[in-house]
């Protein structure tokens, strides 16, 4: 959140000579944008040691928290100090109502109060005729609807855009250009964004603004990764966490969004690496809207890593997340299939409905199509789980042409491989020979230069058959040799117990009933928790 207040602090009377003070402050708002945050803070704390001058000493306290970033739960005391020397000024408190509304989210992870303090912000800039403070603030009440699906979203952005702009806030990285941009890939329109993103680091570069050109790096990396062109995304992402570490600027949401590149295209090791290291910063900076995102990309890792269950215990906390932070749009994260996927693959094929479900409905209310043809992607594992073979096959069919069509090609070729997984398990009469289902979802992803599921591809063909799953007396038998715990833990399992349910119960951790029902699936030789059920049913049958 560095640089949020920077450009509309900026008043030089174009009558008299710059003083010592404003040459100070002008070299500090210099310094943030080549990036010296150190230096900005250092000559900041100077200024604030003599100057009287009201507009100075905001000017100061700006700078002071826009070098926080996004560790502003740093500077907590500033906050009070900055609105007494606003005093009654409306250009001033604009500003520094501008910086509360970055605080209520960051900190607080408050949408609401984020989206009433920069609407406040925004009429108090009106009303000191300080359009570049008015400007900043209507793209970032915009960009917080955007993200909660308010409806008054468009309508702000619009307002967002009027003229008069000011050059310097329409290419700034949270201006009304870079909301815009938001916009457009949330709303399936990649090949706009990746025109407006491109024209806004090009604009950047030209000024020498680090911040904005590492934020931009990350949209550009981003659009590319949506529209299936892995390897362009990977090098984007590795160039944008080059100069984010370089410059100390932006590196949890560099790694977070690196991370989604390599597990795309690149190295799935270092990508749940980069991810846990965006999950810690968040933690330590307080700040929850970088933790949903990063635990989204940890947990998107942890699935292409072949870890499921991980993915389940990641994405789980970004759903209780999201639902306190208020975050409704599913566009924002995209996590909702990756979690049912694991959720199927975990045995938990009604808890994966459930998020199918309630992210549905939201994606339905705001038009997010490709979020809905992922979600019936999902879905239609659900089916196939469920036994419902020919209802996940026409799911998936649908699915995956919907994707083509809206440009999305790593998540076409997705689709492309579970169903080629569900025909290789049950291929229809008059169809290829199974291992041969494959080759559609193989030239997909090479198209996408997506390493990591090429290798899942070229597994799942060498794959032996599961064997059948044994009968339901000899794991009965096998009941009687499971230790007190396994018993209960089994039991509430039969029960139609979620994990969570099933911790809460028996006072336990999340992370202890899954490792006791690990050693469940060995004791009785079974694979998951539908196998438990079905032992309910046979147990019931006898």
């Amino acid at each position: 959140a560095a640089q949020l207040g920077l450009l509309a602090a900026r008043r030089t009377p174009a009558d008299s000579a710059p003083g010592p003070d404003e040459r100070r402050l002008q070299a500090a708002e210099d310094a943030i944008t080549a990036g010296e945050v150190d230096l900005a803070r250092d000559i900041a704390r100077e200024v604030l040691t003599r100057a009287t001058v009201p507009a100075h000493r905001v000017r100061a306290w700006i700078v002071v928290i826009d070098t926080a970033g996004h560790t502003m739960a740093e500077v907590e005391a500033v906050f009070p100090q900055a609105l007494a020397d606003a005093g009654d000024d409306p250009r001033l408190l604009a500003l520094v109502h501008y910086q509360l509304a970055w605080r209520a989210l960051i900190v607080e992870g408050d949408f609401t109060d984020a989206r009433t303090a920069a609407a406040h912000a925004a009429e108090l800039a009106a009303r000191g005729a300080d359009r570049r403070t008015e400007l900043l603030a209507l793209a970032f009440q915009a960009q917080i609807e955007t993200l909660m699906g308010h409806p008054e979203a468009p309508r702000t952005i619009k307002h967002a855009l009027t003229e008069p702009q000011d050059p310097e806030v329409a290419c700034h990285h949270n201006g009304a250009g870079s909301t815009r941009f938001r916009w457009l890939v949330m709303g399936d329109r990649l090949a706009e964004a990746r025109t407006t993103v491109t024209a806004l680091l090009r604009e950047v570069r030209r000024r020498g603004s680090v911040e904005s050109e590492v934020h931009f790096l990350r949209g550009l990396a981003e659009t590319e990764l949506r529209a299936g062109h892995c390897g362009r995304a990977l090098d984007v992402a590795r160039d944008a966490l080059r100069l984010a570490r370089d410059s100390g600027i932006g590196e949890t949401a560099t790694a977070m969004l690196a991370s989604l590149a390599e597990a795309s295209g690149g190295d799935v090791e270092r990508a749940v690496a980069l991810a846990r290291e965006a999950v810690e910063q968040a933690e330590r900076d307080g700040d929850q809207m970088y933790l949903s995102r990063a635990l989204g990309a940890l947990g998107y890792a942890q699935l292409v890593a072949g870890d499921p269950a991980g993915t389940v215990r990641s994405l789980r906390r970004v759903r209780a997340l999201e639902r306190d932070l208020g975050i409704t749009d599913p566009a924002r994260g995209r996590w909702q299939g990756d979690l049912a996927e694991a959720l199927v693959r975990t045995g938990e094929p009604d808890e994966a409905q459930d998020v199918i479900d309630a992210s549905r409905e939201h994606a339905l209310r705001l038009g997010r199509e490709s979020v809905l043809a992922v979600l019936d992607r999902a879905e239609a594992q659900v089916r196939a789980a469920r036994g419902d073979h020919e209802g996940a096959v026409a799911r998936l069919t649908s699915a995956q042409d919907r994707l083509a069509k809206l440009g999305y090609g790593l998540e076409e070729a997705r689709a492309a491989f579970a169903l080629a997984r569900l025909r290789a398990r049950r291929p229809e009469a008059g169809r290829r020979r199974p291992q041969a289902a494959y080759d559609e979802a193989t030239r997909l992803f090479r198209r996408c230069r997506a390493l990591p599921w090429l290798r899942q591809v070229e597994e799942a063909r060498t794959a032996p058959e599961p064997e059948p799953a044994p009968g339901v007396p000899e794991a009965l038998d096998a009941l009687a040799g499971l230790a007190s715990m396994e018993r209960q833990v089994a039991a509430l399992v039969m029960e139609g117990a979620t994990n969570r349910e099933i911790a809460a119960r028996l006072f336990v951790s999340v992370k202890t009933v899954e490792a006791t029902l690990t050693r469940v699936y060995r004791k009785l030789g079974i694979r998951s928790r539908v196998d438990i059920v079905r032992l309910a049913a046979g147990r019931r049958a006898k």
